[in-house]
């Protein structure tokens, strides 16, 4: 439906469900604008309508979508050698900016990667003739808006514009209206697939505890006819986790969010490609467009925000008139948001079964064997997992970008600086030699100060050095006795202690002396 009206040149909105073709439903009418040698050479065009400057120019939200899109058109476009180059972040820029040097027809890019090119002037976008926002209800989202409306800015202004996705809201659609000129509505639908989910698609809803779903999980990878798996997740974190999880419990699972670097995302995609890995853990960065042949069933290990995350989800299985199964968790938070969904979609789970890893309805339900546990048996284990593909080294920017690729050979380990100062001394009672004498405990300060010129005096006349913390210890129990309990007996030990200080005629004794008096006329009058 899409074809004639795009070859036209008219501008065209295309909605149509997940898997039916929406990428080559603007590929191929681009693939035969774009004007090549070949083009010259069969005489449709004239050597003044051959540029090395992009002649269109596909915008994606995702990175794996910008591949995925390259690898589909640099295909159909082989015969006609249309060169295509993806323009994305998380790698190097000298690649991209060689290739764009060397001449490009039709690139894909990111918002992000796109207008940094575009700054430096390494990217000339003035001789482009089509423009094509691929999810577009993504693309005019507000987070993208302002990017996108920079890029079209930087377009001629007599351009064909294509917009396509498989969820279009009307709010979209009139803000869509803004950039384009008279635009085509084609909503394509198949007269016995009613409803906005696919019908190939056979849905599960089960209300389970977060504590009970990774073994939940590990189970319903072992239903009968399972074929690649994709789990996915609201958070990085929770991605990460059960991907691990899986790992440990013997499954050849990768995961895909953007904690990971370029390098590590790509790997583990392409490792889901080629059989390598048959579970694939991810956050929506992997929900909108990305086509793997193969997978069987798709699993919402968290509820998705709203009913168009939930469709783009499930929409990763039952593609191309192949069948698929869709399982969605519904934890209790989630109960509220998940009806929202239900009612907006005008599905029949408005309340999903309480369900557990070993209750008898999840087994008939999803042809679980019985007897099947949460760790996979040996005998299984035949899938060469995500080691065996190799992590292709990107020249990744940014430190996040690092964090997935591989470690370096060889750690340089620093030496520690040898410790120059010397050691503390320490006396009896633990209290440091070099220590002001502020450090010593509240009730004794006072007293301790008058002890040390005491013992200072004392050491002076009999020609040796001050000892301070030797002398300082010796009198500080007496001291604090003497202070603490007020009663007449007690001075006798503070005056033994500074019998020294008399002979040396020190001013303290006096006080010490005084102190013994009052304390005795206090306790015989008490």
């Amino acid at each position: 439906m899409t074809l004639p009206v795009a070859l036209s040149g008219s501008d065209v909105i295309g909605q149509a469900k997940t898997g039916t073709g929406k990428t080559l439903g603007f590929g191929l009418p681009l693939l035969e604008k774009v004007v090549v040698p070949a083009d010259i050479e069969a005489g449709r065009a004239t050597p003044e309508d051959l540029t090395e400057a992009p002649q269109a120019l596909i915008v994606v939200p995702t990175r794996e979508l910008c591949t995925q899109v390259t690898n589909d058109l640099l295909q159909a476009g082989k015969v006609r050698n249309v060169r295509v180059l993806a323009i994305y972040g998380g790698r190097s820029y000298e690649p991209q900016v060689e290739a764009l040097k060397k001449g490009v027809d039709i690139i894909v890019g990111t918002p992000g990667r796109l207008l940094d090119l575009a700054g430096q002037k390494k990217l000339d976008l003035s001789k482009v003739k089509a423009l094509v926002l691929d999810e577009a209800d993504e693309m005019l989202d507000l987070g993208f808006l302002p990017d996108v409306e920079k890029i079209i800015k930087l377009l001629p202004v007599k351009r064909q514009t294509m917009l396509f996705s498989a969820t279009m809201p009307g709010a979209v659609i009139s803000l869509a209206r803004r950039y384009m000129s008279q635009p085509t509505h084609i909503s394509a639908t198949s007269p016995d697939d009613v409803g906005a989910t696919v019908a190939n698609i056979t849905q599960h809803v089960f209300r389970a505890h977060s504590m009970d779903k990774p073994e939940l999980v590990s189970r319903i990878l072992q239903a009968e006819g399972h074929g690649l798996v994709m789990v996915f997740c609201r958070t990085k974190r929770t991605a990460a986790d059960i991907a691990d999880q899986l790992t440990r419990r013997g499954f050849a699972a990768g995961a895909v969010h953007g904690d990971l670097g370029q390098g590590a995302r790509e790997q583990a995609l392409r490792a889901f490609r080629n059989g390598k890995v048959d579970v694939l853990v991810c956050t929506d960065v992997a929900a909108r467009g990305i086509d793997v042949e193969g997978v069987t069933h798709v699993i919402n290990y968290q509820s998705p925000e709203d009913e168009k995350t939930y469709l783009h989800r499930i929409g990763r299985t039952g593609r191309a008139g192949n069948k698929g199964t869709a399982v969605t968790l519904v934890d209790w938070d989630d109960i509220p948001r998940w009806k929202l969904i239900n009612k907006a979609l005008d599905l029949s789970f408005d309340d999903p079964p309480e369900t557990y890893s070993t209750s008898p309805h999840l087994y008939e339900a999803l042809g679980i064997p019985a007897g099947t546990k949460g760790i996979l048996p040996r005998s299984e284990r035949t899938r060469a997992g995500l080691g065996a593909e190799e992590v292709e080294d990107l020249g990744e920017t940014g430190g996040r970008g690092r964090r997935g690729a591989p470690k370096a050979a060889e750690t340089v380990v620093e030496e520690r600086p040898k410790r120059t100062r010397a050691p503390r001394r320490r006396t009896r009672g633990g209290t440091e030699a070099d220590a002001p004498v502020d450090s010593a405990p509240a009730p004794v300060a006072a007293a301790a100060d008058a002890a040390t010129e005491v013992t200072a005096a004392a050491s002076e006349a009999d020609g040796e050095g001050p000892r301070r913390p030797r002398r300082r210890r010796r009198t500080r129990p007496a001291v604090t006795e003497a202070t603490a309990t007020g009663e007449a007996g007690s001075a006798k030990p503070a005056e033994s202690a500074t019998g020294e200080a008399a002979e040396a005629g020190a001013a303290p004794r006096r006080r010490r002396r005084t102190r013994a008096p009052k304390s005795e006329g206090t306790s015989a009058e008490g």
